[in-house]
């Protein structure tokens, strides 16, 4: 068996039916198998990172208490 790792932009026509092709071979057992890693940061943590970029707020960071200034302590 061989392991190949892919970074598919799923934005992209390419990328959808490319996506879409894997589906199929998984979802009819064409001995394809779909493995996703799960993300190792705190989903927390991504949602605020996330808002915070679509936001025109600026926060200011105490760099003696990171977690405290963001309110994830």
């Amino acid at each position: 068996m061989t392991t190949i790792t892919l970074k598919i932009n799923e934005r992209s026509s390419y990328g959808k039916a490319l996506l879409e092709l894997i589906k199929v071979g998984v979802n009819e057992k064409k001995g394809i198998e779909m493995v996703e890693e799960e993300s190792p940061y705190n989903p927390e943590f991504v949602k605020k990172i996330k808002e915070s970029a679509a936001s025109t707020e600026l926060y200011e960071v105490d760099p003696n208490d990171v977690w405290g200034s963001l309110g994830l302590k």
